[in-house]
């Protein structure tokens, strides 16, 4: 069985995980909306990844929505011991499956004790604060009155830890001044990178960075250097880059997602990957335009 401890470990607020995790996105139906065609995989994949030693897995109620968390409880719950779950609050889905902003005080409220109902837990490890701006993109705005909500419902104990999702350095530390941050989880891969003086900054500050869409979302990255070092490793390209992401910094914690049990096993497997230094800078290099 693949060793996910190969790539080591990283503090998550008061927990130390694999950063080798899971994130339960690709649970829910085609474009994250409405249920999976095959449930019944989708907890197998859940209970696999739980056997191979994941302990972080990343979910949303509005995925779905409130698709995956029902399927994170049927298959796992009662959770394992040592097992973090991070959910992420800020947004719903409409009826014509778009994305929307959810961050006033009462919708955050609400979000948290729905996480809590579907999940079947006292508390929620970690709550991301998800901010969503006029774009789906980071956009610079105050998080002041959102991540203060959170705060109090982490001192009411509903919340362990909080993080933050789709943010800027700014908002970051504005949120530092507010409350502890364990985690923040933007976009980030081997092209898209706008994120790494941030990946530096919050290793230094022994911050978690979660990158989400870490294989490029929903069209997954593709060039053909990474092809051509794929080979050479005796890799996918998809496994070179999961690697090259755990040795871009320490305090990279990954979270693919997949309904597959082969894909989920192949993303395993990357943990334990060796990507020499000549290859790193290679792929380095591919720095989206």
């Amino acid at each position: 069985m693949t060793d996910i401890t190969t790539a080591g470990s990283f503090r998550l607020g008061d927990r130390t995980v694999k950063r080798m995790g899971y994130g339960a996105m690709q649970l829910a139906g085609p474009g994250v909306f409405g249920p999976p065609k095959d449930r019944a995989q989708c907890v197998a994949v859940l209970r696999e990844a739980i056997a191979a030693g994941v302990d972080h897995i990343d979910t949303s109620d509005f995925y779905g929505p409130y698709v995956t968390n029902g399927i994170i409880r049927e298959g796992l719950h009662p959770y394992p011991a040592g097992l973090t779950i991070v959910t992420k609050v800020g947004g719903r889905r409409g009826d014509d499956a778009s994305w929307n902003p959810a961050l006033s005080p009462d919708e955050l409220k609400r979000a948290v004790d729905d996480n809590l109902s579907h999940l079947d837990v006292p508390a929620i490890d970690v709550v991301n604060l998800r901010w969503i701006g006029a774009a789906m993109g980071p956009s610079e705005g105050s998080i002041a009155l959102q991540f203060e909500t959170l705060a109090g419902l982490q001192r009411q104990g509903l919340i362990r830890h909080l993080g933050l999702s789709n943010v800027t350095s700014k908002q970051v530390a504005e949120a530092r001044d507010i409350a502890e941050v364990v985690c923040v989880q933007n976009l980030y891969n081997l092209v898209q990178r706008g994120d790494d003086a941030l990946v530096d900054e919050l290793a230094a500050a022994g911050i978690a960075y979660v990158p989400f869409f870490p294989l490029g979302g929903f069209s997954p990255l593709q060039s053909a250097e990474l092809s051509a070092v794929a080979t050479e490793l005796g890799a996918t390209p998809l496994q070179v880059a999961l690697a090259w992401l755990l040795r871009r910094a320490p305090n990279i914690l990954l979270i693919p997602g997949t309904s597959s049990l082969a894909h989920l096993r192949e993303n395993l497997a990357a943990a334990e990957l060796v990507i020499p230094d000549d290859a790193m800078a290679r792929l380095s290099g591919l720095v989206a335009a």
